[in-house]
């Protein structure tokens, strides 16, 4: 999903580039966007499926923005697009396709996984239409060389070392197994606690992600034969929780501790409120209570619940878009470079992004969050090393 960001108290920066400024202006007009009255932004992420928890996290983030962007500029109205990928690279390409051919998408918060940002990054970089992820994590999407790729979080340079890190100082665990779900996300995460870890990993293996598989009694057996203190998961919060359940039911006690895809109270019903108590979540993000203004009651009178994790920098990531639109930047071409460019303070953090779409890294943190009485509750700021 998902890393050293510093969250910061400001938030004025952004809201004043969204809610400020002139009408909107259409002096960009050309065939690829036209006149900003009518445009459109898209979000592009899990809405169904085995993962889509964290997408509507972040759809909610998204529909909080447009919402309030078109109470303040009802003359001129931006509308939203939902484009809901099920978190499947798979799918991505062709809702890729979509957007692209929509020409009324200016910019795109998202794609929200790491292995569906792979599979439609080279279309969006082809026709120039800007994406900025709140929750893909993987270090090499940055590697790829696009112009539109942005990233409002942290990478796995900085989640995977955080973890590792954690389970060595902190829960002290000198013997870990690590599992992961072959994806792009989980994968790679994985390797990341592994270098960390180093010869405190006594075992590792692979599952199968995405829904299809349910039962996990090889690997249980096999960690359960280890006799390790501490197991680390690189996936997604179905399996996670389905694996601490079975991981449960044979008895071993030993903490799971796994990512941001983890990170959300889909894990605990998946797991089971008992078994799920004492999991350690990691998150390139702050604690979603602590986004700064107005935001937490914002987001609950317009939902109804609480956000959830990458609420915040969904938000965020939104707004950068509309403080673009707003700005008179119509067109793909102009919205891209507005980004490019962009440096300003949203509820969640601070965004300034560096040449290769990256989040400034002086900019990230992370943090680790504890399942306790059946809910996801902070733990601490997990120090750098």
């Amino acid at each position: 999903m998902r890393q050293k960001l510093a969250r910061v108290i400001g938030g004025v920066a952004m809201v004043a580039l969204v809610a400020g400024g002139t009408a909107c202006s259409s002096g960009e007009e050309t065939a690829a966007g036209g006149d900003a009255c009518g445009s459109k932004i898209a979000f592009f992420g899990a809405l169904t499926g085995s993962s889509a928890a964290l997408g509507i996290n972040e759809n909610n983030g998204v529909k909080l923005a447009v919402d309030k962007y078109n109470k303040e500029n009802a003359d001129c109205k931006v509308e939203l697009a939902a484009l809901d990928s099920q978190g499947s690279p798979d799918q991505a390409p062709g809702l890729a396709q979509k957007a692209i051919d929509d020409t009324k998408i200016l910019g795109i918060v998202g794609p929200a996984y790491s292995g569906e940002s792979e599979a439609a990054g080279p279309l969006f970089n082809e026709a120039g239409l800007v994406t900025i992820t709140p929750s893909a994590t993987r270090p090499s999407l940055a590697d790829q060389k696009w112009k539109t790729f942005f990233r409002a979080v942290g990478n796995d340079f900085s989640q995977g070392p955080a973890a590792g890190n954690y389970m060595k100082n902190v829960m002290k665990a000198d013997k870990v197994y690590v599992i992961d779900d072959q994806s792009a996300y989980g994968a790679g995460l994985a390797d990341e606690v592994k270098k960390v870890l180093g010869s405190a990993v006594v075992g590792s293996d692979k599952v199968q992600g995405e829904g299809k598989q349910t039962e996990f009694s090889g690997v249980v057996t096999k960690v359960k034969a280890a006799g390790v203190k501490a197991i680390f998961y690189g996936g997604y919060y179905q399996e996670a929780g389905l694996i601490r359940k079975q991981l449960t039911a044979a008895g071993v006690t030993a903490p799971l501790v796994a990512g941001d895809g983890v990170n959300d109270g889909a894990y605990i019903t998946s797991a089971g409120q008992a078994a799920a108590e004492g999991t350690i979540l990691t998150c390139p993000c702050q604690p979603a209570a602590e986004a700064r203004g107005t935001f937490v009651q914002e987001f609950k009178a317009l939902h109804g619940t609480d956000p959830g994790t990458y609420s915040d920098t969904a938000y965020d990531a939104a707004n950068i878009l509309l403080a673009g639109i707003k700005a008179g930047k119509n067109t793909r071409e102009g919205l891209l470079e507005f980004v490019k460019g962009y440096s300003g303070e949203g509820v969640a953090a601070s965004y300034k992004f560096v040449e290769s779409g990256e989040l400034d890294p002086a900019q990230v943190k992370v943090w680790a969050f504890k399942v306790t009485g059946g809910k996801v509750v902070p733990d601490q700021e997990i120090p750098k090393s």
